[in-house]
């Protein structure tokens, strides 16, 4: 499948846009609507993570990819997968140590999930400083437990992409780098980059933030968005001038997903989902034309 259609890049959907339907609906949609693949969101509603079949169900899935010829990235933003009251919670940082146990435990089982289904990343986030809790607190516990994380992703082959997110501890590119150098630069620890967020928050424009997060770079979410404003918007209805950004991510080489994050926009998920493709796609740049040889082709 040339979901491409011409262009480098390879692109994908988020399931958390399309909660309404079912895995298997929602596979086949994005199929056949020509993706590339598939941002895996683990919550109930698709593949619980909680679930006690679900190494068998993982299995199944792997093999339904397949079938589809769809690539993955594991993603473990679920709003409410581990507690039904509190969003994202518990998170990497809170104070029960108990606590961060279960969301570390739910990033373990996303590292098994996305080994099996041969994903290119697990994506996570740190989570917001709980009230009260100093930074250099916040920095060692998201440090502490994100450590068993990274030692079984580099075990299976799967680098774990940490995602800056507004209003999070890790917010900015910056703050990566801090987590970064405070676990000593850990080779399977990458970076996903969301190119809203660059839009709502980095000093940088969005495709300078692409340039500069080359070397770490391991998923990349996209969206619409404007300054200062943190709402996933459906293409157009932002601010961000799309070719640059997809032109320089397509020169850093980067060879995973780029994935359309419209959680708010899942009461019409299909629709959104088949209007995003066509626009990334004129957006994108081409791919330079080989010769026979399979070498770049002079062009006059």
């Amino acid at each position: 499948m040339d979901g491409t259609a011409g262009s480098p890049l390879r692109f994908g959907y988020g399931t958390n846009g399309l909660a309404d339907l079912r895995l298997d609906d929602a596979l086949a949609l994005l199929a056949d609507l020509g993706y590339d693949g598939v941002g895996l969101t683990l919550d109930h509603m698709h593949l619980d993570p909680l679930a006690d079949d679900l190494a068998a169900r993982t299995r199944r899935l792997a093999r339904r990819l397949d079938t589809l010829g769809l690539g993955v990235t594991v993603e473990t933003g679920a709003r409410y997968v581990l507690d039904p009251r509190r969003k994202h919670g518990p998170s990497l940082l809170d104070p029960d140590p108990q606590d961060r146990a279960r969301r570390t435990g739910l990033l373990l089982r996303a590292v098994d999930v996305a080994a099996e289904l041969g994903a290119h990343a697990v994506h996570c986030f740190s989570g917001i400083t709980p009230g009260g809790t100093d930074e250099d607190t916040a920095w060692k516990r998201l440090a502490e437990a994100l450590a068993p994380v990274l030692d079984a992703a580099a075990t299976a082959g799967v680098p774990l992409a940490v995602e800056p997110e507004p209003g999070h501890l890790l917010a900015t590119l910056d703050d990566f780098h801090t987590l970064r150098r405070a676990l000593g630069d850990p080779g399977h620890l990458g970076l996903t980059l969301d190119i809203g967020h660059c839009q709502c928050l980095e000093p940088l424009p969005p495709a300078d933030c692409v340039r500069a997060a080359a070397p770490w770079l391991r998923h990349v979410q996209i969206e619409d968005m404007r300054r200062g404003v943190h709402e996933h918007l459906p293409f157009g209805d932002g601010e961000i001038d799309f070719p640059p950004v997809l032109e320089a991510l397509a020169a850093t080489g980067y060879q995973g997903l780029t994935v359309v994050e419209l959680p708010r926009h899942s009461h019409a998920g299909p629709h959104f989902a088949e209007r995003s493709l066509p626009f990334l796609r004129r957006a994108a740049p081409a791919a330079p034309r080989t010769d026979r040889s399979g070498e770049p082709s002079a062009t006059h």
